[in-house]
């Protein structure tokens, strides 16, 4: 009786312990337990905030929400700022305590100098080799062999004009300040406004500033300028603002300037109530006219900012300027997530969009089809193609403290609210106030460049 027990219980045993291996078995040969990705959000602050910005704003919001669906456990907080505040005010003020967005747009040039200074700015130079990206020019982002920023178009500043004006009085396109000049008054006899203008941003001022001072002392005056070694009271800096005074006494610009935006000031050219317009291509988008049969685009002539003399050369103001930078603060998956939605940003695809869509110039060596960029935006890549000559906007040649002063003391200018000699000792002195202090700390005024 006790061996026939004991024969259960064995039995029961190995019953018990073939259902444990079964059932382990069975256990392993279930999908292992799938582990979520870490969730990343990404701060990213633009500036397309303004009409003419709208097709930009769509390329990149595009780029944003594909990489988005192509990464589903990051999130891009990409939200838009003023560029004026952005750049005068939000950006400075993060910088100096080391808070920025983690992706942001950035001026290139003198811009750079404090942040890269503080090492607030991630250095992009193995990006750009890893990834073979080929630039036009990244001059202006790369210090001490380091490169701080991509940009992602280039601009230029040309002289638009209405044909069909002009040719209805007979005129020619002005290739010399007196020529300007006579056109100027030709146009006020006929009750047309000379240049459409909107100075409410303060610095499209300084596009007329900086190409007068440009045509009467010179390209290299700036520069020095700039290294602190020269001064801005020059007889050729009298003379551009002298011109200045002139054409606002002359009434050679629209009434209320000072309180209209770009965008408004375009429409008094739109509407042929101003034969012509000073400003950078990004504008190009909104030349349209209220009549929707009526393509003003094919009346408008693209010329470059006219010269003291015929021999003179008539240099264009542009460059690339205008790119994103990568806060210093950014490391691990983060960096690795923000480094994933530049190499999204930075391709021919969203170049080629650039040209067609905004009609700003790539920054990257792309192809693309000048007859499919439209009559103003083809003149503008042509004018640059025969131009020998192209020099940086002053705001981005000078360091931002005295680059604030120039784009003040401009508009003082243009509101009469100042000589000629008053505006250029307000300027020298902010100059000479800059490179004190920056002397009193010891400050290299050519780091990396």
């Amino acid at each position: 009786m006790s061996k026939l027990k004991n024969k259960q219980w064995i039995l029961l045993y190995i019953m018990l312990l073939a259902t444990t291996i079964i059932y382990s078995f069975s256990s392993q040969s279930k999908e292992p337990a799938i582990i979520e990705p870490e969730k990343i959000t990404i701060t990213f602050r633009h500036v397309w905030t303004k009409p003419h910005d709208q097709p930009m704003l769509t390329i990149f919001q595009d780029v944003v929400d594909d990489f988005e669906q192509s990464h589903p456990n990051v999130k891009v907080n990409f939200e838009g700022l003023e560029q004026t505040n952005h750049r005068e005010q939000k950006l400075k003020s993060e910088m100096v305590t080391g808070t920025p967005p983690d992706m942001f747009v950035l001026f290139g040039g003198a811009e750079l100098d404090p942040y890269v200074r503080s090492n607030r700015l991630l250095d992009l130079s193995q990006f750009v080799s890893e990834h073979a990206l080929e630039f036009i020019d990244i001059s202006l982002w790369t210090y001490d062999n380091g490169i701080f920023g991509l940009p992602f178009e280039g601009h230029a500043q040309p002289l638009f004009y209405n044909k069909k004006i002009f040719n209805a009085l007979g005129l020619e396109p002005p290739t010399t300040i007196d020529e300007l000049n006579a056109v100027i008054s030709a146009l006020k006899s006929y009750h047309i406004i000379p240049f459409a203008f909107g100075n409410q941003e303060i610095w499209p001022a300084g596009i007329y500033a900086h190409y007068l001072m440009d045509r009467y002392e010179g390209p290299e005056h700036i520069k020095q300028i700039a290294n602190g070694s020269a001064s801005f009271q020059t007889e050729g800096y009298q003379q551009a603002f002298d011109q200045i005074v002139q054409w606002v006494q002359a009434e050679a610009f629209n009434e209320l300037y000072s309180e209209l935006n770009s965008s408004s000031a375009i429409q008094l050219f739109n509407e042929g109530k101003a034969a012509m317009y000073v400003n950078g291509n990004w504008d190009i988008s909104l030349f349209q006219s209220p009549n929707e049969q009526y393509d003003f685009q094919q009346d408008i002539g693209v010329i470059p900012f006219p010269s003291i003399s015929k021999e003179q050369e008539r240099s264009i103001a542009g460059g690339y300027t205008i790119g994103i930078g990568l806060s210093a603060n950014l490391s691990g998956a983060q960096q690795e997530a923000a480094l994933q939605l530049l190499q999204a940003i930075y391709t021919e695809e969203v170049q080629q969009r650039i040209v067609y869509e905004a009609f700003r110039l790539p920054s990257m060596a792309i192809p693309f089809d000048i007859n499919k960029t439209g009559p103003v935006f083809a003149q503008v890549v042509r004018l640059l193609e025969k131009s020998d000559q192209v020099f940086l906007a002053y705001d981005n040649t000078l360091s931002p403290e005295v680059r604030k002063a120039f784009w003040t003391v401009t508009d003082s200018l243009f509101k009469l609210e100042v000589s000629s000699d008053e505006a250029l000792m307000q300027l020298d002195e902010a100059s000479k106030s800059y490179y004190r202090l920056i002397n009193s700390y010891g400050g290299d005024l050519n780091h990396g460049r």
